[in-house]
């Protein structure tokens, strides 16, 4: 079987792309390494907040302001906040940069120690974050991606206000 001139230029495109393809792919490898962790934002970036729901807790905007409301009727409010500390809780999740863990890290993933729900505008689906212990140290998994963030207590404590951590620290 013999290539014509056209046959002769498709194997050489091809295997220009192969070799580009391994080459490129070789390169990340040898170079690169494994990715390091880095500082990762949790909230998508120009987010805006509709809804943060904890447990015990519903904090939705209302026009520009905030207000908190139990999610069970006629439950008492664990966590009475001012409309300054709501809008600056948002704020803190908003903002909020933490480090990306690529390790396994080892924590019991049936018991949460504490979950928070955003409701953000043009987002059909909530983005669901459960707070963990483990090894010492506190993580928050991002429920759709399954992106986990290692964060310390006292990022913890501002994130999670309502929170007790003194009975997670015992353990």
């Amino acid at each position: 079987m013999r290539l014509g001139r056209k046959g002769w230029n498709n194997v050489i495109i091809f295997s220009m792309l192969i070799m580009i393809f391994f080459l490129n792919g070789w390169h990340k490898q040898f170079l690169g390494g494994e990715d390091k962790p880095a500082l990762q934002a949790v909230l998508p970036e120009q987010s805006f907040v509709l809804t943060l729901k904890f447990v015990d807790q519903k904090i939705e905007r209302i026009g520009t302001s905030w207000r908190t409301t139990p999610l069970q009727k006629d439950a008492p409010l664990i966590w009475h906040a001012t409309e300054q500390q709501l809008k600056d809780l948002v704020s803190y999740w908003q903002n909020a940069q933490l480090m990306g863990v690529n390790e396994s890290v080892v924590f019991n993933p049936n018991s949460p120690l504490y979950v928070a729900t955003f409701e953000l505008a043009g987002e059909s689906l909530p983005w669901v974050y459960l707070l963990y212990k483990g090894s010492g140290q506190y993580y928050l998994l991002e429920k759709n991606s399954q992106r986990i963030l290692a964060l310390d207590l006292s990022t913890a404590q501002q994130l999670f206000p309502s929170f007790d951590f003194s009975q997670s620290e015992s353990n």
